[in-house]
């Protein structure tokens, strides 16, 4: 749930909270602007300590979160943002990930996302 408030406080900060749809995908929770890529986010049975946040993996935006944060959070791969159960959850830069995958079809041309 406190994710689910990061992405919607996130939308309406960047003024995409009008057109962001939120869904299931896969049963996941997950949401969309036009603007943007999905993010997703889920606990797994098969991981019962941790749960993550899910990006499109054909995108440049894990990558770009890596280089920005690589010391503050934790990924798996080039799709997930992954954190612990007793994780203080780094507010400040898991929206600006949010930020950029809500917009990523307005920033997907510039180096970095524009970052």
């Amino acid at each position: 749930m406190y994710l689910r408030q990061l992405v919607l406080d996130t939308a309406s900060e960047c003024k995409v909270a009008d057109i962001l749809e939120e869904t299931l995908k896969w049963g996941e929770p997950s949401y969309l602007a036009k603007t943007g890529s999905t993010v997703r986010m889920d606990w797994k049975s098969s991981a019962p300590e941790q749960y993550a946040m899910y990006f499109h993996c054909q995108t440049r935006l894990v990558d770009t979160f890596k280089e920005l944060y690589s010391d503050k959070l934790k990924f798996e791969g080039n799709r997930a943002i992954i954190f612990y159960r007793d994780d203080e959850i780094p507010v400040d830069e898991v929206k600006l990930c949010i930020l950029l995958s809500l917009t990523y079809h307005d920033r997907k041309h510039l180096s970095m996302l524009g970052v």
